[in-house]
């Protein structure tokens, strides 16, 4: 719903206008005035800033009312220039209270989108599942002595497959590449704030899936590894991208996993990965990389 606001001075110092005897009036005055009928009728100010458009409303009137008794011009104007500021005050509390709204429906979107598709793989994964019980099914019944030897090898590849395309699924989210070191999960400048070493709320999320994963497969370790762009000393950047290997290795222990699966290596503004000439490619280079190694091995060491 609309809220209107609407100044008793203004309409007081319009009213006058008409006599022959007019308030008095300054330019400072009526901009201020045609400020606040903008503010007024813009519906993000009567949605995000009532408190402060009550409060403009309230300077303005003073101001009004000071003209309205023909006060000296000075203080018309100084009046005017408090009710101006916070017109302005009220019309930037909207502004950016506007965006974060906006924001936050776009994430809400985002979400569900992402919840949709994982609704839609688990289906599918399902009805492959259903397809190829009925196949092994099918198969048994052929013959007693070809069934059992069929029977066991389609129960081993199913099962291997199916934990092979269970981690697959897990890992794509988390848009992982098989290397020769093994499967290396890229975390770019989205788990920590800018020169710091503690996990934000996004980040803290993000690990989530990876501890799943871990959990999940019980004989892979992994190797966190930090990395920074070359802005600052190249002590300081060591000393970071330790604190935040060992950062991401604490959080996973909290989430449940041992100490022992997981080691840490800083490599400060070692093995870039683009340029540091530019922000972007910093960017780029502030990066942590997490190295899950094959089943029942170790992780290679970084050549």
């Amino acid at each position: 719903m609309k809220m209107i606001f609407k100044p008793a001075a203004l309409a007081l110092a319009i009213a006058l206008g008409a006599c022959s005897s007019a308030p008095t009036t300054t330019s400072l005055l009526d901009q201020t005035r045609g400020d606040y009928m903008a503010a007024q009728n813009n519906p993000a100010v009567a949605q995000y800033a009532p408190v402060e458009f009550r409060q403009a409303t309230a300077a303005l009137d003073r101001a009004n009312e000071a003209a309205a008794r023909k006060d000296d011009a000075s203080e018309v104007d100084k009046l005017a220039y408090i009710a101006k500021q916070r017109i302005g005050v009220a019309q930037e509390v909207a502004k950016q209270k506007g965006a974060e709204a906006q924001v936050a429906d776009a994430a809400r979107q985002r979400d569900q989108i992402r919840l949709d598709a994982r609704t839609a793989e688990a289906e599918n994964a399902k009805r492959s599942a259903e397809q190829a019980q009925a196949q092994a099914e099918a198969a048994r019944s052929q013959a007693d002595a070809a069934r059992m030897a069929t029977e066991a090898q389609a129960s081993a590849a199913r099962d291997a497959q199916a934990k092979a395309d269970a981690l697959a699924a897990q890992l794509a989210d988390l848009q992982a590449k098989q290397t020769e070191r093994g499967i290396v999960i890229t975390f770019g400048d989205v788990l920590f704030n800018t020169d710091q070493a503690v996990l934000t709320e996004g980040g803290q999320h993000t690990l989530r899936k990876l501890a799943d994963v871990l959990k999940q497969n019980p004989d892979r370790n992994v190797m966190v590894e930090g990395f920074t762009d070359s802005t600052g000393t190249s002590a300081h950047n060591l000393e970071l991208s330790q604190r935040r290997a060992e950062a991401v290795r604490s959080a996973l222990m909290g989430m449940g996993i041992e100490g022992t699966r997981v080691a840490t290596r800083g490599y400060g503004e070692a093995y870039p990965v683009a340029g540091n000439d530019s922000a972007g490619s910093r960017q780029l280079n502030r990066r942590v990389e997490i190295v899950l190694s094959d089943a029942g091995r170790p992780v290679n060491s970084r050549r």
